[in-house]
């Protein structure tokens, strides 16, 4: 860890060894690796954290990667998390910085210094560095760049200018270009010298004189060709893939994954390369947005997490409550509509529920394949009317075969439990069937229709689909069912 508080470690006589709290039998030295985040461990962390030993912290942890002290610290309680920063002498490793969650990075970075924050962003990647500031408000943002080295600190300024969720913020700076003349040679001995070069990079990309990229060479290639082969000649350059730094982070998401890409240049509005992407950072990127649907479609907002406080937790999610609360209202209200019918037929406020839940299961099966469709470019306007029929056309078939099934099931159960006569069992059973049918049927077609209707207006149509749908079915399989009961039954 960097600038912890046992600094003085050499003065200590115990300084090799672990604290006498930590519970290490056998090999010491795979006692981290072997345990990792089991719940023996966490606790073994947490005793260490009331205990304050930073060189235990230090011991147990050596041999975990960033990514799992980044998973260890979510583990730990609000509490326990702020004064770990601070038994670190007010800093956290730059690499395990960068592997926070958004909500668990924002409430560390706030436990740490300006200029603790500062000596960590400067050693990160500026796609990492961009992440670490973005959530930030512009007061404590601005005091931690002004504690950052002035060229950091202008490349960070141009990184943050770029809007969120575009190619501009999620690519870094750090790249390797060179002009189509050099040989191979000159750019192995160039890469050697370099003091600053990419922590990680697949490919060399060829730039013109006006440094625009015309072609790229795959760092495998360039090592298997000879010293004196000019670069351009061993370039590829007609499948380039240029990204404009405006591109949505999803579109970019769609060309790596349609095109294979392993890299890709950035390039700005007069098409000169400002930057890279790389696969990796699209895989981080298609679980943040994988994971934001996910939650969007349960009506919960992307920036929650498990780490959130009870009142920020109930903030998230009170909005799309109070809206399917409407919604229901809506829904209660159909019902009211036929009073009537329930009083004389009790048997129709047992079976409407099924009616109403087989239709929003149907609807959230549909709208969960459509929502994965739209995001990756599967369903288009070329296609759409084929699927919205194929989808309508599921809907009625499943609701012909669960009318079927439901049907003879509601007729039976009613006649055998003598609420009515053969006539009236029948009738009852034809409703049932009737109403499942038509629900399914518009289920399938809501399921479809909402999400690209929401798209067409703007709309992320996985932020409030699944509320819109789940009103639809509601709202016709009540209609339908009610409504058929009191014109045949009654």
């Amino acid at each position: 860890m960097n600038d912890t508080s046992p600094a003085n470690k050499s003065d200590r006589p115990d300084a090799d060894r672990p604290a006498a709290n930590t519970p290490v039998d056998g090999d010491d030295a795979q006692f981290a690796e072997d345990q990792t985040l089991s719940p023996d461990f966490v606790r073994s962390i947490s005793e260490i954290i009331d205990n304050r030993d930073a060189l235990g912290f230090e011991y147990l942890t050596k041999d975990l990667h960033p990514a799992d002290i980044a998973d260890l610290i979510g583990l730990l309680r609000l509490e326990e998390r702020a004064v770990l920063v601070e038994m670190l002498g007010g800093a956290v490793a730059p690499d395990v910085l960068a592997e926070l969650d958004d909500d668990l990075r924002t409430s560390v970075v706030a436990a740490m210094g300006p200029q603790r924050v500062a000596r960590a962003v400067a050693e990160l990647d500026t796609d990492d560095a961009a992440f670490v500031l973005e959530d930030l408000d512009e007061e404590r943002r601005a005091e931690i760049l002004a504690e950052v080295p002035l060229e950091e600190r202008l490349v960070l300024r141009a990184a943050l200018e770029h809007e969120e969720d575009t190619a501009g913020r999620l690519m870094q700076r750090e790249f390797f270009a060179t002009p189509g003349y050099w040989t191979v040679g000159q750019i192995i001995d160039r890469m050697r010298g370099a003091e600053e070069l990419p922590e990680q990079f697949y490919e060399v990309f060829i730039v013109d004189p006006a440094f625009k990229p015309v072609g790229a060479v795959p760092l495998a290639t360039l090592l298997k060709s000879s010293r004196d082969t000019v670069i351009e000649d061993i370039m590829t350059g007609g499948d380039l893939r240029k990204i404009p730094v405006t591109m949505d982070q999803e579109e970019v998401a769609y060309l790596f994954e349609q095109y294979n890409l392993i890299s890709s240049p950035v390039i700005d509005a007069s098409e000169r390369l400002v930057g890279m992407i790389t696969v990796d950072d699209v895989v981080e990127m298609v679980r943040e947005e994988t994971q934001e649907d996910m939650l969007a479609l349960g009506g919960v907002e992307a920036d929650t997490g498990l780490s959130d406080t009870v009142v920020e937790t109930v903030r998230s999610r009170f909005s799309w409550l109070a809206v399917n609360l409407l919604t229901a209202i809506v829904a209660s209200l159909v019902i009211a509509l036929y009073d009537a019918a329930l009083e004389q037929i009790v048997a129709l406020a047992i079976l409407m529920p099924i009616v109403a839940s087989m239709g929003g299961n149907a609807g959230t099966q549909t709208l969960t394949v459509v929502v994965r469709s739209l995001a990756t470019k599967d369903l288009t306007a070329s296609n759409a009317a084929r699927i919205i029929t194929r989808e309508a056309l599921v809907g009625f078939t499943n609701g012909v075969i669960f009318a079927v099934i439901m049907g003879a099931l509601a007729g039976a159960w009613y006649f055998y439990s003598g609420w009515g006569d053969q006539p009236d069992a029948v009738r009852l059973g034809l409703v049932v069937g009737i109403a499942m049918i038509i629900n399914l049927f518009a289920a399938g077609l809501a399921g479809i229709l909402v999400p690209i209707g929401l798209q067409r207006a703007g709309a992320d149509p996985a932020v409030s689909s699944a509320v819109f749908v789940t009103t639809v079915t509601d709202v016709v399989g009540f209609f339908v069912f009610l409504g058929l009961a009191a014109a045949v039954l009654l």
